[in-house]
């Protein structure tokens, strides 16, 4: 038995004119259930955007730039030496440098952190290895600058020594640390003269000058100064008296102290005066020193080449570890370097990371760099880690 015309079929939806209601994909209206599957979509998709723009607890190293520390940068010698011959020098010798970022300079979000992770010549490693919780940015940038400044210091004494030429020392402020009673009153490379009348020698002459009076005593310091508004930019120092009370250290209880880092800066009986600037950390020192060997010596040390390299330096010439060593080796091949100098100690960690066309020569010592470089530029060969045990 079959129904009669004027009777819609039960499986066919029809319109309020009776007209049969198109069920295609394209006229189809999501149910209250499938409205809230896609508001759920929605939300889920701009969370998961949000949580990969989010700072992440890691920093990245990558590649920095590279400065040719017998070139100029920005048209200013990187290296300036004055009052004594110097000697024409061709080539290149780089500098290389190490790209932060996240820690306390920045966020690194979670999309960085993942491109840097499938970047062979990147790497990213927990904050807390590189800096404590409790570390400020101002503090990381203070602390790279004092130890930029040490490099310096340390390169001319190892140059000086290199050459056999007489070396100066004085002992000086290299950093002043905030809220303490130190703060305000000292300058970075302050020259401490004395200490209530008894002069200082070496940086421990003024810890223990400190530290013999209780906290609470009242010290006097004789610095020389140059003054930060001086006119002339070889205005002579001028001496000053500068009165700070000792306080509890918060850091070692019991151990007075004013807030100051002291140590010993070393120059040579010329000027010598490095014009970097916004770089910081110890592992110019290598280069520096090379660099200072290379301008005061007639043969033309790097003779046109491109040769990059990394160390941190002793005042005798000892060459110590640094960070980073993969990307400083990746930034000085893209740079265009043929040879690197770098701490023997980083073989190891070198293995497996070492650019084609760029031939590594690990030294010990800055009279090591130097011979590794005219080895290479004579065409000799030039000692190489070596290969990884199994």
């Amino acid at each position: 038995m079959s129904l009669p015309p004027s009777t819609p079929d039960l499986g066919e939806l029809r319109d309020d004119d009776g007209g049969p209601v198109d069920e295609s994909p394209a006229h189809r209206r999501p149910s209250r259930r499938g409205w809230m599957l896609i508001a759920s979509l929605v939300t889920s998709a701009a969370l998961i955007a949000v949580a990969l723009l989010l700072p992440v607890p890691f920093v990245k190293m990558a590649p920095g730039p590279t400065f040719n520390v017998i070139g100029d940068d920005d048209g200013v010698p990187v290296i300036q030496i004055t009052g004594t011959e110097t000697f024409p020098v061709t080539g290149t010798l780089d500098m290389t440098t190490v790209l932060e970022s996240g820690g306390p300079r920045g966020g690194l979000t979670f999309v960085d952190a993942i491109a840097s992770w499938l970047d062979p010549s990147d790497a990213v490693v927990p904050r807390e290895l590189l800096f404590p919780d409790d570390v400020t940015g101002d503090e990381v940038r203070q602390r790279q600058a004092y130890l930029f400044s040490t490099s310096e210091s340390n390169a001319v004494a190892a140059a000086m020594d290199h050459l056999g030429l007489p070396v100066s020392t004085r002992v000086v402020v290299d950093a002043v640390y905030s809220d303490t009673p130190a703060f305000g009153q000292f300058e970075a490379r302050d020259e401490i003269i004395s200490v209530d009348g008894t002069p200082v020698e070496t940086p421990s002459d003024v810890v223990d000058a400190v530290r013999s009076a209780p906290a609470g005593t009242t010290l006097e310091f004789t610095v020389l100064r140059t003054p930060a508004d001086a006119e002339e930019p070889d205005a002579e120092p001028a001496e000053q008296s500068v009165t700070v009370t000792s306080a509890d250290n918060p850091d070692s209880p019991g151990t007075p102290y004013v807030g100051i880092g002291v140590s010993t800066l070393y120059s040579a009986d010329f000027p010598i005066d490095f014009t970097l600037e916004d770089v910081g950390g110890p592992s110019a020192g290598l280069i520096f020193a090379t660099g200072i060997v290379d301008k005061l010596t007639p043969g033309d040390l790097t003779a046109g080449g491109h040769v990059a390299g990394t160390g941190t330096i002793t005042p005798d010439g000892q060459v110590g570890p640094i960070g980073g060593i993969r990307q400083k080796l990746a930034g000085a091949r893209e740079a265009g370097a043929s040879l690197f100098v770098m701490p023997a100690v980083h073989c190891g960690e070198a293995q497996g990371h070492i650019p084609d066309g760029l031939t590594v020569a690990p030294v010990e010592t800055l009279d090591d760099a130097v011979s590794a470089i005219e080895s290479f530029v004579a065409g000799d060969e030039v000692a190489s880690c070596p290969a990884e045990t199994p």
